[in-house]
C-alpha cells in the first residue's frame, strides 16, 4: 500500500518561495491565497541575528480532522494517503478550515469552495513528482512513499531526527521536518511583530476573510519609528534633553522582548465564522430552550400552557427562531445554493450533517404542534409529541458543541465540558424566553429576561470569535 508524505529539510531551505510560486502556477491559485507558503522566523538581536525558513502546507494526515468534519465528503483520503478535495461537492461551510490544525485550507475567492495542497495528485498519477519538489533549488523538499523501505523519503526519516507540527492534535501528519526549531513548529512561540507584504491583509480575500482587520498587529512598528526619531533628535539636543531621550529609549528597549519573530508569513484568513454563526447559536438556543422549558414545565410541573394562553406563543416563537437559524446557516455558506448537499450527500462522521437532521426533525415536531393547535385536536397529542420533542430540543441546543469539538485546529476541541455548557446555556435562555413572554407586562421580569438574552448574545459572539483569533501557523 502506498502512503505518500513530505520531508522538509530546514537545513537546506533558503526561503526563495520557488515552491510557493510553482504551486500557484501549477494549480492556478488566485492572488491572496496559497496552498504552500514559506514561514520566516527571525531570532537574536542585531548584529547577532539569524533567519530560519520552513515550508508549510497540508500535512496529509492519517487521521485528518478536515475529512471527518466535512459534511459533504468534499474532502477525502485517497488509497495512497493523499488528502484530496472535490470542489464540485463543497458548500463553502469553512468547517474544514476550523478543523485543520495547520491552517492549510483556504476558500477559493473565485469558486467559493475550499482548496489546499493535494500533493499534485494529477502529477503523481503520471509518475511525476509534485511541482514544489521539482523546482526546489536546494532539494529541501522530499516527497515519496513513506511505507517503502528503500525510498529516499524513508531513508531521510531513518537517518535524521525528524519532527512534526502539533503532534498533540492526534492528526498523525505525514509531513516531517528536519532541524526545525521549536519556534518554527509552534505557532504560539512567536508573534507577528511587523506588517510586511504578506504578514496580514486588512481587507481579506473572499467571504472567509471578513474581520481580518481585527488581526492586524500593532506590536513594535510604532515603537521602532519612535525610537528612530528619538535617536535622530538626540544627536542635536542639549545634554538635558539627551538624558530624557535616553531614558525613553531604554524604556522602549525594556518593553520590547527579544524573542523569535515572524516577519514574513501568509495572509491572515481573518474570522472564518462571523456574526452569522454566533447569532445562529443564540437563535437556536431560544427556539430549543423555549420549547424544552415550556414542555418540561407542562409535563412534570403541571404548568398548563393552554390555560395560560402560551401554546401559540411558545410554538410560534420556537418555529420563527428555528427558521431564522436555518437562514443564518445558509447565509454563512460560500456556496449557499448547495446547502441541500448536506442532506443529499452526507458524511455521517460530521456533526454538521447530524445537526442538520436534528434541526429538520425539531422543525418537523414544531410544525406538527402547530397543526394540532390550528385544527384544535386533542391536547393529549401535544403532550405525547413532547415526549419526543424534549430530547430532540435538547439535541438541537447541544449538538453544536460536538461540532466545535471536531474543529481540532481551535481551542473548542480541548473543552470537554462544552456540551454541558451548551445544555446549561440553552436551559437558561429557554427560562428567560418563557419568563419574557409570560410576564411581559411585569417590568422587572421583562428587564431580567432581556438582560439574560443580551448577555448570551454577547457570550455566544465571544465563544465563536475568540478561538478564531488564535494563530495556527
Amino acid at each position: 500500500m502506498v502512503n505518500y508524505g513530505f520531508v522538509i529539510d530546514n537545513r537546506k531551505c533558503i526561503g526563495c518561495h520557488a515552491c510557493t510560486v510553482a504551486c500557484k502556477s501549477e494549480h492556478e491559485v488566485p492572488i491572496g491565497v496559497n496552498r504552500t507558503h514559506v514561514k520566516y522566523i527571525e531570532t537574536g538581536e542585531y548584529p547577532n541575528n539569524s533567519r530560519e525558513f520552513s515550508v508549510h502546507r497540508c500535512n496529509h494526515c492519517e487521521d485528518s480532522p478536515c475529512t471527518t468534519i466535512c459534511p459533504t465528503i468534499a474532502l477525502f483520503t485517497r488509497e495512497d494517503g493523499i488528502v484530496d478535495f472535490d470542489d464540485e461537492r463543497c458548500i463553502g461551510c469553512k468547517s474544514c478550515m476550523q478543523a485543520c490544525p495547520y491552517d492549510a485550507l483556504y476558500i477559493d475567492p473565485n469558486k467559493g469552495t475550499a482548496a489546499k495542497c493535494n500533493y499534485c495528485a494529477h502529477r503523481i498519477e503520471e509518475s511525476y513528482e509534485p511541482a514544489c519538489v521539482i523546482v526546489c533549488p536546494t532539494e529541501a523538499i522530499i516527497s515519496g512513499d513513506l511505507d517503502e523501505e528503500n525510498s529516499s523519503i524513508s531513508n531521510y526519516i531513518l537517518e535524521n531526527d525528524v519532527s512534526v507540527r502539533k503532534p498533540e492534535s492526534g492528526a498523525k501528519p505525514n509531513l516531517f521536518y528536519i532541524d526545525a526549531s521549536p519556534e518554527m513548529l509552534d505557532p504560539l512561540a512567536t508573534e507577528r511583530t511587523q506588517s510586511y507584504v504578506w504578514s496580514e491583509q486588512a481587507v481579506g480575500v473572499g467571504h472567509y476573510a471578513k474581520y481580518a482587520e481585527e488581526r492586524i498587529s500593532n506590536a513594535n512598528t510604532n515603537s521602532m519609528i519612535v525610537q528612530l526619531a528619538l535617536e535622530k533628535k538626540a544627536k542635536s539636543s542639549n545634554p538635558r534633553d539627551r538624558a530624557i531621550i535616553r531614558d525613553v529609549m531604554e524604556k522602549l528597549d525594556k518593553d520590547t522582548e527579544i524573542n523569535a519573530k515572524r516577519t514574513y508569513d501568509q495572509p491572515s484568513k481573518g474570522i472564518l465564522w462571523g456574526w452569522e454563526v454566533s447569532a445562529y447559536i443564540w437563535t437556536k438556543a431560544i427556539s430549543a430552550g423555549l420549547y424544552m422549558v415550556a414542555m418540561i414545565g407542562w409535563l412534570l410541573f403541571d404548568y398548563d400552557l393552554n390555560e395560560y394562553g402560551l401554546l401559540w406563543p411558545v410554538i410560534g416563537i420556537s418555529l420563527i427562531f428555528l427558521a431564522i437559524t436555518g437562514i443564518l446557516l445558509v447565509m454563512d455558506l460560500d456556496r449557499p445554493e448547495r446547502f441541500l448537499y448536506v442532506m443529499l450527500r452526507p458524511n455521517w462522521d460530521s456533526w454538521l450533517v447530524k445537526g442538520a437532521y436534528v434541526l429538520s426533525l425539531f422543525g418537523g415536531i414544531l410544525i406538527l404542534n402547530l397543526v394540532i393547535i390550528i385544527f384544535n385536536l386533542d391536547i393529549i397529542y401535544l403532550k405525547l409529541l413532547a415526549v419526543i420533542g424534549i430530547p430532540v430540543s435538547i439535541l438541537t441546543g447541544v449538538y453544536t458543541a460536538w461540532l466545535l469539538q471536531q474543529a481540532k485546529g481551535r481551542s473548542w476541541s480541548k473543552d470537554k465540558l462544552l456540551p454541558f455548557r451548551f445544555l446549561i446555556d440553552t436551559l437558561i435562555i429557554g427560562i428567560a424566553s418563557l419568563l419574557l413572554i409570560s410576564n411581559y407586562d411585569e417590568i422587572l421580569y421583562a428587564l431580567i429576561s432581556i438582560g439574560v438574552l443580551v448577555f448570551y448574545w454577547h457570550e455566544g459572539k465571544r465563544m465563536i470569535i475568540k478561538p478564531q483569533m488564535e494563530s495556527l501557523t
